[in-house]
């Protein structure tokens, strides 16, 4: 086994839990349907986060041509593992118990926190180019980055509710083209 291989694993299980967060916050929404007040961009949101774990989960693999991995490495790489997770656990609302639950208020009470980690993911992504490659992104994969800062500053700042109706659908095209135009095939 080499070292991606066995690096890759951890990342895998932490990505893992971040889908599994939101597949299960999706089936909670529909089991609590009729006690929740729907707020539409929180699903949305939580679409666009399931594109981004599987999406990072995909671009790793460009990292199996790193032959020499350092510690330091290696955190840098599962510190963007970690963010997506967070991303997923805060866009994903509390459903327990048996009250009603107001979509809105939960999606305003933690958007800076996942606003936050978006922000967060970027940097520790930027990073990790620089890192691991020597150089940080660079054409449409900076011009994507730019986009999706712009974006979670928007979202972290904003406390309007027709900022968040346009960011979420917003977010979903942003990162579907993004995904379009670099990665449709498994990174060299």
């Amino acid at each position: 086994m080499d070292a991606f291989s066995y690096l890759s694993v951890l990342l895998s299980i932490v990505l893992g839990l971040a889908v599994t967060q939101i597949l299960s916050g999706f089936a909670a929404l529909v089991h609590a349907r009729r006690r929740v007040a729907m707020y539409w961009p929180v699903p949305l949101q939580m679409a666009a986060v399931l594109l981004i774990s599987v999406q990072v989960w995909w671009a790793m693999f460009g990292m199996h041509n790193v032959h020499q991995w350092t510690f330091a490495g290696f955190l840098v790489v599962l510190a963007q593992s970690i963010a997506v997770y967070l991303m997923a656990a805060f866009i994903t609302p509390e459903l327990g118990g048996e009250a009603q639950i107001d979509l809105r208020e939960a999606y305003f009470r933690e958007a800076r926190w996942f606003f936050g980690s978006i922000l967060a993911a970027l940097a520790i992504s930027l990073i990790k180019n620089r890192m691991l490659f020597g150089s940080f992104q660079s054409g449409l994969d900076l011009d994507g980055h730019v986009v999706f800062a712009a974006i979670a500053l928007a979202g972290l700042i904003s406390r309007r509710d027709i900022v968040h109706k346009i960011i979420a659908p917003l977010s979903l095209l942003a990162y579907s083209l993004y995904i379009a135009r670099l990665f449709l095939i498994l990174p060299k």
